[in-house]
């Protein structure tokens, strides 16, 4: 049996997968306040649903695999460790002066965000090492303990060292947390080379300073998760999902907490990618991710999942850069908690606040007073109120109309289903605009992708969402309610190793590059062997950054070959890098030699070989029939068929208006629209069949 979970805002999601390869969806509320008691609560769901005790269940258990908001909420909430930063004597100001750049460039009332870590916890060690690793000036041994008497002062809980060159020349860096550990052994540390070795300094050091920030916290939450996993039954191994769309054993993550800041949405894509290839064979798809306090969005590019370099915490510039790459991920406040508001001039609005899972939309009953996206979906008709959450929890009706009553349709001077159709008009235009960030901005047309659905609140608009962006064609996977979760048992384990060697093609180093790439092969098989002992297969490639003379910034593009003996490789190299620039800027410089920088060796472990199953029986829900009085803006209130997701057949077609449950979703198949169910079990929906038909 495998587990895999993913601690959302608002409700901790659940998949068992059984022996046979059915898969078992489960819900239940996050526990903000303890949230491994979140994910110990879904699975006695879990185990009561399934007609076992929890030690039973956990007992059969292979794997464990966990997706976290928790360091992306304590960077967020600023609750991480109290850190302080050592940099070269002369250099203290790197996090403060950063990269610049605006979001805005003429808009000057926007101040930078303070450093991660404040210049008062900010020590500067003299020591001084050149671009080509020469030691210009030796560490002061005598300075650095006088550094660490302060340290013990202040009582910092983490340390980061960003010495500069430390890429070239490592070796003064090694010798400060030799120094350091032997002086404060219970302090963690990160080094700057290790953590992210690259040439600019302010991402090297902002990646240090957060990943030795999110250390004392990661590094119990991964111990007090694996303790009470063990001490309810399960003897298995644990992995957590990291940034990088993979995932990692929880040890490893404790060691490197960076690696898990986007936790969870990462893997969206992934299960996307496999759901846009299983049921239409599309090669761009927009996955999109709807959970009770966020919509997370991504692009699938001719079915490559793309990856981020700058990726930020909060908006670009104005936030912190990770300094780390990740699978490209944007996140809005919009989703089924998302707050509904009316402003003094009479403007309503949704989002970014939520109500979050504590107290939660109005409907829930637990002290919510202001009206959501699930209040509106309600009154709309759209829930049931007695089978949300398969029936575990029964939702307020009558509260929540009068709660978009009292906040939204009074102040505007409408009626509340006017009001409650608004609501979701403008969610839907918030989350239109943020796919638009990711498609338009890329070059891509959106109306050329497939829209993926996922999580619990995807189904209320997302056929809305497929017309506005001209998408011809929606899937909402069976899995879509749990649709991160469902990324773990298609992800591999895997991880990645960068170091940097500049050189040019036109004077290419052949016997330095291809010692280095030699170490990172070596590396990816030293973590094979460690990690990966029983994969059903393995894959290790390899990645060039560089640039063209006269730029600034890099691309990252695939090595041919994982070396680069001959002439002829090089020119395979440059050919490479020409093609995947143009595909970027639609132009190339032919002819132009590449000025390489970094390398990079990616390593992945498949862990299973099969597809994914099919719902179990359990998780399918009783046979569903009858009609539901339903408002539509085309039609106003309907009585609408109501159809089971579960139990609808294959090839089955549904003309919209109608309603397709499940109980841990709802999809909403507006006026015009036509549902069916796909051999993998997915609903398909063409949002605009006449369109698809030849017809206007």
């Amino acid at each position: 049996m495998r587990f895999t979970t993913d601690t959302g805002g608002t409700f901790t999601d659940l998949i068992v997968e059984d022996d046979d390869g059915a898969l078992h969806l489960f819900k239940s509320a996050t526990t903000p306040d303890d949230p491994i008691r979140g994910v110990i609560d879904v699975l006695k769901v879990a185990a009561d649903t399934m007609g076992m005790d929890l030690r039973t269940l956990l007992g059969k258990g292979e794997l464990f695999i966990h997706g976290t908001t928790r360091a992306i909420n304590a960077i967020i909430t600023d609750s991480t460790a109290r850190t302080a930063l050592l940099t070269t004597k002369g250099n203290p100001d790197v996090l403060v002066f950063r990269e610049g750049g605006r979001m805005e460039p003429f808009n000057f009332r926007v101040s930078y965000p303070a450093p991660y870590v404040p210049r008062a916890l900010t020590f500067e060690v003299p020591e001084r090492v050149l671009h080509d690793g020469t030691v210009a000036e030796e560490l002061d041994l005598a300075a650095l303990d006088a550094i660490i008497d302060r340290l013990e002062e202040e009582r910092v809980e983490a340390i980061a060292v960003s010495l500069l060159w430390s890429i070239a020349n490592p070796a003064h860096e090694l010798k400060v947390r030799e120094r350091l550990t032997e002086r404060l052994p219970n302090v963690p540390v990160t080094l700057g080379h290790e953590v992210n070795p690259v040439i600019r300094e302010y991402r090297r050091t902002t990646a240090a300073a957060i990943d030795a920030s999110l250390k004392p916290l990661m590094a119990d939450y991964m111990g007090n998760l694996e303790g009470r996993l063990r001490e309810v039954g399960f003897g298995g191994r644990i992995l957590v999902f990291t940034s990088q769309g993979g995932v990692l054993d929880a040890k490893d993550v404790a060691r490197t907490p960076i690696h898990v800041i986007n936790s969870g949405p990462a893997m969206a894509p992934v299960v996307g990618r496999y759901f846009a290839d299983l049921d239409t064979g599309a090669a761009n798809a927009i996955v999109a991710d709807t959970g009770g306090t966020t919509y997370d969005v991504s692009l699938i590019r001719n079915r490559e999942i793309p990856w981020a370099k700058e990726t930020w915490i909060g908006q670009p510039f104005r936030g912190h850069m990770t300094g780390f790459p990740s699978v490209d991920v944007k996140s809005v406040g919009a989703g089924g908690g998302s707050i509904a508001w009316v402003d003094t001039g009479g403007m309503l609005h949704v989002g970014p606040r939520s109500a979050g899972a504590v107290p939660g939309p109005v409907a829930y009953g637990n002290g919510g007073t202001e009206p959501t996206v699930t209040d509106a979906a309600l009154a709309l008709g759209y829930l049931d109120p007695d089978n949300f959450l398969g029936g575990s929890m029964r939702l307020q009706v009558e509260a929540a109309a009068a709660a978009i009553e009292r906040q939204v349709a009074r102040p505007l001077g409408m009626s509340v289903d006017a009001a409650a159709a608004a609501i979701l008009a403008v969610v839907t235009e918030n989350m239109v605009k943020a796919i638009a960030d990711i498609t338009i901005a890329q070059g891509i047309d959106p109306a050329s992708a497939v829209l993926i659905g996922g999580g619990g609140a995807a189904g209320l608009n997302s056929v809305l969402i497929a017309r506005r962006l001209g998408c011809d064609q929606l899937i909402i996977p069976e899995v879509g309610p749990v649709l991160s979760a469902s990324g773990g048992l298609v992800s591999d384990l895997s991880t990645h190793f960068r170091e940097v060697l500049p050189t040019r093609t036109d004077a290419f180093d052949h016997d330095k590059v291809n010692e280095l790439l030699s170490s990172l092969r070596a590396r990816c098989e030293e973590f094979l062997e460690k990690n990966a002992r029983g994969a059903i297969e393995t894959h290790i490639s390899f990645r060039l950054e560089g640039h063209y003379p006269s730029q600034v910034w890099d691309i990252d593009v695939p090595l041919p070959s994982g070396q680069v003996e001959t002439a002829a490789d090089v020119k395979a190299l440059e050919e490479a890098f020409h093609q995947v620039h143009e595909e970027l800027f639609a132009m190339a410089d032919i002819g132009s030699p590449i000025e390489i920088i970094g390398w990079q060796a990616h390593v992945s472990a498949k862990l299973r070989d099969e597809a994914l199953g099919r719902m179990a029986t359990d998780s399918i829900g009783a046979p569903i029939s009858g009609t539901r009085r339903c408002y539509f803006k085309e039609t106003g209130r309907v009585d609408t068929p109501v159809y089971s997701f579960g139990n609808m057949a294959i090839d089955e077609r549904i003309e919209g208006p109608a309603i397709v449950e499940s109980p841990l979703t709802t999809v909403v198949v507006d006026p015009g629209a036509v549902a069916r169910r796909g051999a993998s079990g997915s609903v398909i929906v063409d949002v605009a069949p006449s369109r698809q038909n030849g017809g206007a």
